[in-house]
């Protein structure tokens, strides 16, 4: 059974951290590449940042997190994570995780954390 389960959300202030991470069981993690999505209320979902397959060689970020988020993947332990820092208000949102095969076309996705940030 395929699972993504993310973790690590909660209630920050603006300027703090925090670290998510998706656990990854039922498929061969470190054949996919894993994002970071996220959707506020009443917003579409959007890309937040990914790691490619395997070594996670190759890194992307929205330009709005860029400097700040940092995604990482530890293929041993079947986890991506994704480090926030000085975190601001217009982060708040539900954080999910997302696997991604090219070929076949394969994708699943976790339920979600919440990430708060509020003084």
């Amino acid at each position: 059974q395929v699972q993504l389960v993310e973790s690590g959300g909660g209630l920050v202030q603006p300027g703090g951290s925090l670290r998510l991470s998706c656990a990854a069981s039922g498929f061969t993690f470190s054949a996919y590449g894993m994002s970071w999505h996220r959707q506020a209320p009443g917003k579409e979902r959007e890309l937040v940042a990914s790691i490619s397959s395997n070594s996670g060689l190759s890194t992307t970020y929205r330009d709005s997190v860029r400097g700040r988020f940092t995604i990482s993947r530890d293929n041993t332990k079947n986890t991506v994570y994704l480090e926030m820092n000085s975190l601001k208000l217009e982060d708040t949102a539900v954080y999910y995780c997302k696997a991604l095969r090219g070929f076949p076309s394969t994708t699943y996705w976790g339920q979600g954390t919440q990430v708060t940030v509020s003084s």
